[in-house]
C-alpha cells in the first residue's frame, strides 16, 4: 500500500476506495504500523511545534509550552490517539447488529483507521495555533468518511448508515472525554487543530499570508513507510528493541529530523553573564527526547531593578523542515494598534518576529535561524530596540553553523 496514494484516495474518492479497503488482507498490527502510527503522528508533532515554538497570543499575552512539557504532551497525546482508534473500532463493531449490520472487528478497525484520515492529516494545522479551530472542518469530513464506509465494511443497510454514524459519533465523544481526562491528568493544556494539506497551501489570515511548503511530504512518507516495514518485520521476529528503533525512525521521518539536538551545554555557553547593566541571576539548560525527536534548550534571566529580560536558545533536533512550515515562519506582517506593534519579516535566510507594547512594559524579539534553531529575548520595561540588539549580540552565525550530532 502506498501511503500517500491511500490518503489521497480516501479523501478524494471514498465511495470507490472503501470496497478496495474491504478486500485488502491485513490484521491489527499491519493497519497500525503501515497507517495509523504514521498519520497519528501528524497532529501530535504539529501540536508540539505550534505550542512550543510558535505559541498562542491574545489580549496582550503570548503563551508557549516549555520544550520538556511539550515533548511530554506530544507523547501522551500521540499514545492516546492510538488508543482512541482502537476504542472507537470496538464501539463500531459492538453496535453493528443494532443497525442490521454484521460484526467484524477487523473491518471496524479499518473503518475507524481510514475514516480518521482527514482528521489526522488535518493535524498539520496545529502548526498555527491561532487557526486551529479550522480543524473542526477536517473532523466533520472524517464523520462523512465513516458514514460512507459503514454500509461497505459493516454491511448495514444504506438507510441505517446515518443513524449508525450518529450513535458512533456520540459514543466516540464520550470515549474521547474519558481519554481526554486521562491526558489532562498527566499533561498541560494544549491547543491543536487539523486541516487537509495540499502541496503548497497559502492561507490568508488576519496576521498575513501563511504558506505551508509541503513539497517534501513524499520523501517523508517514503522514509516512514520504510521504517514501518522494518517495525513490522521486527514485531514478527519478536525483536522489541528493533521495533522501538523503527518507531523512532518513523516519527523522526515525520518530523524531518536528521540529527540529534545540539548539546544543551553548548547552547548554555552562548548566554552571556550580563547584558549591559542587566546582570544574570539564573541560567539553566535541558534536553529531552521522545518518539525519535530530540530537543534541547538553554535560557537565562537578567535583571536590573525593575527591568527584566529572559534570553533563550531552543533547538528542535534537526526539525528545520517542520519548523519552516510553522506559523509565522511563512508569514509577512506589519501590524499596529493603539497599544502594540507586531512585525514579522525575512532577514536573509532567517525569519524575525518583533512584538512589543508601545508603553515599553512588555516586548519580545524572536529569530528563527535557517537551521531551525530559535533565539528569543522577552523583556519587561525594556524597549524593542534593546531586545533586538540583545538577540543580535549573540553570535547567530556561529549558532547557525553548529553541527548537530548524527543520529545513532
Amino acid at each position: 500500500m502506498n501511503l500517500v496514494q491511500r490518503v489521497q484516495d480516501i479523501l478524494l474518492r471514498p465511495t470507490t476506495t472503501w470496497p478496495a479497503i474491504e478486500q485488502e488482507p491485513g490484521d491489527v498490527a499491519s493497519i497500525y504500523t503501515r497507517y495509523v502510527l504514521i498519520l497519528a503522528a501528524i497532529p501530535a508533532l504539529a501540536g508540539f511545534i505550534g505550542m512550543t515554538l510558535i505559541g498562542v497570543g491574545g489580549f496582550g499575552m503570548h503563551i508557549r509550552i516549555p520544550v520538556v512539557s511539550g515533548l511530554t504532551n506530544m507523547v501522551v497525546s500521540y499514545a492516546l490517539s492510538l488508543v482512541m482508534v482502537f476504542v472507537v473500532a470496538l464501539i463500531v463493531d459492538a453496535l453493528a447488529p443494532s443497525f442490521k449490520g454484521q460484526k467484524n472487528q477487523l473491518n471496524a478497525l479499518k473503518l475507524v483507521a481510514y475514516g480518521a484520515t482527514a482528521s489526522f492529516v488535518g493535524g498539520i494545522f496545529g502548526l498555527i495555533p491561532s487557526l486551529s479551530v479550522l480543524g473542526l472542518l477536517a473532523a466533520l469530513y472524517s464523520i462523512y468518511l465513516v458514514y460512507t464506509g459503514l454500509p461497505v465494511l459493516m454491511k448495514c443497510p444504506p438507510e441505517k448508515a446515518a443513524a449508525y454514524t450518529a450513535v458512533v459519533v456520540v459514543c466516540g465523544i464520550v470515549a474521547g472525554i474519558v481519554i481526554g481526562a486521562v491526558s489532562a491528568a498527566v499533561t498541560p493544556s494544549r491547543g491543536f487543530g487539523r486541516m487537509h494539506a495540499e502541496r503548497d497551501v497559502t492561507i490568508t489570515t488576519p496576521k498575513g499570508e501563511v504558506t505551508l511548503d509541503t513539497t517534501k511530504l513524499d520523501e517523508m512518507a517514503k522514509r516512514m513507510e520504510e521504517a514501518g516495514k522494518r517495525m513490522e518485520a521486527a514485531q514478527k521476529s519478536g525483536d522489541s528493541a528493533a521495533a522501538g528503533k523503527a518507531m523512532s525512525e518513523m516519527v523522526g521521518a515525520m518530523a524531518g529530523a536528521t540529527g540529534e539536538a545540539l548539546p544543551p551545554q553548548e547552547l548554555k555557553a552562548l548566554l552571556p553573564e550580563s547584558l549591559g547593566s542587566l546582570r544574570r541571576d539564573s541560567i539553566e539548560a535541558q534536553s529531552n527526547q521522545a518518539m525519535g525527536v530530540a530537543g534541547s534548550s538553554a535560557k537565562a534571566r537578567y535583571v536590573d531593578g525593575g527591568q527584566r529580560v529572559q534570553l533563550s536558545i531552543t533547538d528542535l533536533g534537526g526539525m528545520a523542515g517542520i519548523a519552516a512550515l510553522a506559523g509565522w515562519a511563512g508569514t509577512t506582517l506589519d501590524k499596529e494598534t493603539d497599544t502594540a506593534i507586531e512585525r514579522v519579516y525575512k532577514q536573509g535566510s532567517r525569519t524575525v518576529r518583533e512584538k512589543h507594547r508601545k508603553d515599553g512594559s512588555q516586548g519580545e524579539v524572536t529569530v528563527l535561524l535557517a537551521n531551525g534553531v530559535v533565539v528569543e529575548a522577552e523583556g519587561r520595561k525594556v524597549d524593542a530596540a534593546t531586545l533586538k540588539s540583545i538577540v543580535e549580540g549573540l553570535d547567530l552565525a556561529k549558532l547557525e553553523g553548529m553541527k548537530r550530532p548524527a543520529k545513532s
